[in-house]
């Protein structure tokens, strides 16, 4: 079945910002555009970059790619599904809040509807709260000044920084919530009570890192509006591929082998 003209970028800006206002959501993060065509054949209803899955299909390590690399990454997966697409910013390839500015613009440029951008970086560790604020507030100004809905995710990186702070994540949220973001996100949170007490100090829609240990009910009880996976569905795609090709070289064993039919139907090639 052949797609149907794609919607304009003001339709998926709208139907991303529309998941927002209702219950909570799961937004999945493919790695590349196969991987965005058979989630969006599953029916999610919107997506994510996830840029350590990313950097796997360029075989390097997370943090090691570029903005120009995210940019062809982004307009690939915006031409291979309908659905609305955030963009993992990382810092926004750069310490200045200019740099986050324009980030945010370079993807929106290319299709992306959301963006998120982190106050952490591997030179300088954690920002300041004040300095990730102003950061955020740029980043904020530059979304606003697109012609269709841009949300803007604002991160707290505490938690899988090696600093897992609480009362500090709470206030670095509520400060980048002051600044503009529209959605709030502290990875690494590590269960409902501490999930429940980042949604009660904050206004804003937060999202969450899912946990093997929590279910999709139970993070949403805590007052998640949205749900991401990270690099996760990257991993236990690589895992799979790696059981089978291991059992293939040190058995002979070729019975992990599989054929494309299910794929074909995904891509709509049935």
């Amino acid at each position: 079945m052949e797609r149907t003209e794609p919607p304009s970028q003001e339709e998926r800006g709208r139907r991303f910002a529309e998941l927002h206002e209702g219950p909570c959501f799961l937004i999945p993060n493919p790695w590349d555009g196969g991987s965005a065509r058979v989630l969006e054949a599953l029916g999610f209803e919107a997506l994510a970059t996830t840029s350590s899955g990313f950097a796997f299909t360029l075989g390097r390590a997370d943090g090691r790619v570029t903005l120009d690399e995210v940019l062809e990454h982004v307009k690939t997966l915006v031409e291979a599904c309908d659905l609305p697409v955030s963009v993992d910013l990382e810092n926004g390839y750069g310490g200045a809040p200019e740099q986050a500015a324009r980030a945010i613009e370079a993807v929106a440029a290319v299709g992306a509807v959301g963006g998120s951008i982190e106050d952490w970086d591997a030179a300088a560790g954690i920002y300041d709260i004040g300095h990730a604020a102003e950061r955020i507030a740029a980043a904020a100004a530059a979304a606003r000044e697109q012609p269709f809905p841009f949300l803007l995710t604002a991160r707290a990186e505490n938690h899988i920084r090696g600093n897992p702070d609480l009362d500090d994540t709470i206030a670095r949220l509520q400060a980048y919530e002051a600044a503009g973001a529209d959605v709030l996100y502290a990875p690494g949170l590590a269960d409902a009570e501490q999930i429940r007490a980042v949604t009660a100090a904050v206004a804003r829609p937060v999202n969450v890192l899912a946990r093997p240990s929590l279910s999709v009910a139970e993070i949403a009880a805590a007052g998640a509006r949205r749900i991401s996976v990270g690099g996760s569905l990257a991993w236990v795609a690589v895992e799979a591929m790696a059981a089978v090709a291991a059992r293939m070289l040190e058995e002979g064993d070729l019975a992990g082998l599989r054929g494309g039919g299910q794929v074909s139907e995904w891509l709509g090639a049935g």
